[in-house]
């Protein structure tokens, strides 16, 4: 069962890294969060992003992902959900205010679980994630190496165990920037700009995104 090749395995966990490099919302989302709050709140936002992931590639596995490939009606709601999501943590990126920046007092600092939900959530109103393991995962499905449902899980599993190698790093490092951002104020505020700004266009191009 799941019998591969090792040239087979080269080409995957190729794309795999490359696809983990990449940026996008969740990379923005999860760098976003560790520099505002440290790498604590950095790896829970990577979880919430993580779950969200697994729960894709269940939905690609079991075909659930088809549906938003196949419905207009479908795809446009989770499309506009996710977009005005994204704009939203934008905005209250953008309105940050000087004196806090991304290193607000404690008390007003997200807690780890908030955070874990809503990674969670930028993943899954994502509708162009699951259309991409729909689409990306079935490249590497071998006819007679095991049940398709379970070569579709095994693959999307192995891109999110290549993301532990890579994601975690950047999130200790980031948190010693944070270290930096807590002494100067003024560079919390632009970061958190940046974010917001980043956001908001993601948001945007979530929302101009066609099937």
């Amino acid at each position: 069962m799941l019998d591969y090749s090792l040239a087979h395995w080269i080409a995957f966990l190729t794309a795999a890294v490359l696809l983990n490099l990449s940026p996008g919302p969740d990379m923005a989302f999860i760098l976003g969060h560790t520099l505002k709050s440290g790498t604590k709140t950095g790896f829970a936002a990577l979880f919430g992003i993580w779950t969200g992931a697994c729960l894709h590639v269940g939905m690609a596995a079991f075909g659930l992902s088809a549906i938003l490939a196949a419905s207009a009606l479908a795809f446009s709601v989770v499309k506009w959900v996710g977009a005005i999501y994204l704009i939203w943590l934008g905005i209250q990126a953008l309105r940050s205010k000087a004196e806090g920046g991304l290193v607000s007092a404690a008390k007003d600092v997200l807690p780890w679980n908030h955070v874990y939900r809503q990674g969670i959530l930028v993943s899954l109103l994502n509708p162009k994630v699951a259309i991409f393991f729909l689409a990306f995962l079935p490249q590497f499905v071998v006819a007679g190496a095991g049940p398709t449902w379970l070569q579709l899980a095994v693959h999307g599993l192995f891109i999110i165990a290549v993301a532990a190698f890579i994601e975690p790093p950047l999130i200790l490092a980031g948190g010693r920037l944070a270290d930096l951002v807590k002494r100067k104020r003024s560079i919390g505020l632009w970061l958190d700009r940046g974010l917001g700004a980043l956001l908001v266009a993601l948001g945007v191009r979530l929302a101009l995104t066609t099937r």
